[in-house]
């Protein structure tokens, strides 16, 4: 599935659906890469992307191939509720770095899909294969070839 991204806005989400699950785009901002950058990792559960939830491309802190845009199924590990965005700083309390917040049992998920340790979702957030087909494109459900 091709998805043009050419006219997303920093920030902004974008939601598809792709074999029945939903799947977002984040274009994500200078503001929440930085925020990324200065992240207390030891707050997160699974910093490095160990367990296997996403294509080996994307087993790094942004978990994408281009740190600007971020590719998630948008279902909850814990029991597939769907979790909301909640990007700003602050958002859901002062300690809020922003990322994504499931309300079904309180799970949290940084600005990369990672979830915060201390919640009820076992494991991060899935990254399905995408790859880039050019700077405006992105290719859902297959990897490059």
């Amino acid at each position: 599935m091709k998805v043009d991204v050419s006219r997303m806005e920093p920030g902004e989400q974008a939601i598809i659906e792709w074999r029945g699950k939903p799947v977002w785009i984040i274009k994500r901002s200078k503001d929440m890469l930085n925020q990324l950058q200065k992240e207390d990792e030891s707050q997160l559960r699974d910093p490095d992307s160990l367990v296997d939830q996403q294509p080996e491309y994307a087993q790094n802190k942004y978990r994408s191939i281009n740190p600007e845009f971020l590719v998630l199924i948008g279902i909850c590990t814990h029991l597939g509720c769907s979790p909301k965005y909640k990007p700003n700083l602050g958002e859901l309390g002062p300690d809020w770095p922003g990322g994504f917040f499931c309300p079904c049992h309180g799970s949290t998920f940084d600005l990369s899909g990672r979830v915060f340790k201390g919640v009820p979702a076992p494991i991060n957030l899935e990254v399905p294969p995408h790859h880039f087909l050019d700077e405006h494109t992105i290719v859902i459900g297959e990897d490059a070839k």
